[in-house]
């Protein structure tokens, strides 16, 4: 994964919920519900770099925020 400009697909949009970050992607359409708490902001999706969030996190959220990455550019909602 590209460690700089982490952009959504311009297909997909993310907003913040009580949960986390609810992920939608209008060619489906399609939703999903990821529970990130504060971990993540949905302004990080408009071309955040992950070296600058990675400095406030312990070991294990930036495991936790890389595999979620990973799942977003599979399933189509970010681009790399």
């Amino acid at each position: 994964m590209a460690a700089a400009g982490i952009r959504l697909h311009p297909a997909c949009r993310v907003r913040q919920e009580k949960f986390g970050l609810l992920f939608y992607d209008s060619r489906g359409p399609r939703l999903l519900f990821a529970e990130t708490g504060s971990l993540l902001s949905p302004d990080f999706f408009r071309g955040g770099d992950l070296n600058d969030l990675q400095g406030s996190l312990s070991h294990g959220q930036k495991e936790q925020v890389g595999k979620f990455l990973a799942q977003l550019v599979e399933r189509g909602f970010l681009r790399e």
